[in-house]
């Protein structure tokens, strides 16, 4: 009798350690439009931003973050009845201070989410920053799993599924097509890996140019920054994205590389010319969804990084500069909206940085 008492609560006990620590997020009651079904879309917005992590991560509901989230919500109330509403948001990482440790999923982040896709009724498509997974370089490195698993975990409801052409198998990376925009989420800590480079490229050789008219790629990393992170620092992930993923970018006419790790908000105009003649990538980094504030440091210098690639003419120009005193960036989001061939950007303070205009303005088009 004991003996069968012993088996039944290790029993009981394996089966409970075999459940997901972390908890999925739910994802909303109407699902996006399949992209077959949203093909003939070319009218409607999404939203943009980074870097909710929180002060208080794993005890409490990340305030600041929460405080986006409630500005998030009243747009996509606004936008709603227009012909512009919002489809889905984007998130471009470090979504908790550390990734490995459950209670700041489950306590901290979750329910802010919950709030967006049950509330919002929006699908919400995260990639994970080096606060999620951590800093390691390799898919199978043993001090990733755990972040990797809990960010699994979290998301297994709001990715698209093991098995979808728009999935790579195992990774925290896809993409996504709806209506006349294409999106294609990497993983930025694995930017040297091979794997998910020949699954990008493949993505990107396998669209429909006649359909996906817009292109943008979402991760956390940047290419040019002026934070703490940027200005003369050149990280590895960095470099990387420079010379490896960037002549790809050019290749296929990506529109706009949206970024978060800097949690400020700048924006860059790459300018070069190919075959079909001249083409324009916005640059732009969004890192105000929360976590800790920064501001300008130093601008980078891209003197090697133009001439590297003088035969495509390539041109950089920083036309949005963060604020150079600490408190003088606010949190904020960004709301893209696409009407057929054309793309404006609002960016969006929150708290006390609503008014915030990081342009002549608040918003921007992406013009040829």
């Amino acid at each position: 009798m004991l003996n069968r008492l012993l088996v039944s609560v290790l029993a009981l006990g394996a089966a409970a350690f075999a459940q997901p620590a972390v908890r999925a997020i739910a994802p909303p009651a109407t699902p996006m439009l399949s992209e077959a079904d949203s093909a003939g879309v070319s009218k409607f917005s999404f939203l943009v931003y980074g870097d909710t992590r929180g002060r208080q991560d794993g005890t409490a509901v990340q305030y600041e973050h929460a405080m986006v989230a409630d500005t998030m919500l009243t747009q996509i109330r606004r936008l709603q009845t227009t012909e512009f509403p919002v489809r889905f948001i984007l998130q471009s990482g470090d979504a908790v201070v550390d990734g490995s440790k459950p209670d700041q999923w489950n306590v901290s982040f979750n329910p802010t989410i919950e709030r967006l896709t049950r509330e919002g009724n929006v699908p919400y498509f995260l990639v994970p920053g080096n606060h999620d997974v951590g800093t390691s370089t390799t898919h199978a490195a043993p001090a990733r799993q755990a972040g990797l698993q809990n960010f699994m975990d979290a998301m297994a409801s709001l990715m698209p599924a093991e098995g979808s052409p728009r999935r790579l198998s195992g990774y925290p990376v896809f993409s996504v097509g709806f209506g006349n925009t294409f999106v294609l989420g990497l993983d930025t800590n694995l930017i040297g890996d091979e794997t998910q480079f020949a699954w990008a490229k493949a993505q990107l050789e396998g669209l429909d140019r006649s359909r996906y008219t817009h292109v943008f790629v979402f991760c956390h990393h940047n290419v040019f920054s002026s934070g703490p992170h940027g200005g003369a620092r050149v990280e590895p992930t960095t470099e990387e994205l420079r010379t490896r993923y960037m002549p790809l970018f050019r290749t296929h006419h990506v529109e706009a590389l949206l970024t978060g790790h800097e949690h400020l908000f700048e924006h860059w105009v790459e300018r070069y010319t190919d075959d079909s003649g001249p083409h324009r990538m916005d640059l732009i980094v969004s890192g105000g969804g929360g976590a800790p504030l920064y501001y300008y440091r130093q601008n980078p210098d891209t003197r090697d990084y133009v001439r590297a690639y003088a035969a495509s003419q390539v041109r950089l120009e920083q036309i949005a500069q963060p604020g150079s005193a600490p408190g003088s960036n606010p949190y904020h989001f960004l709301i893209i909206k696409v009407d057929g061939p054309q793309v404006d950007i609002e960016v969006v303070g929150v708290d006390w940085g609503i008014g915030y205009q990081p342009y002549r303005g608040n918003s921007v088009g992406l013009s040829r």
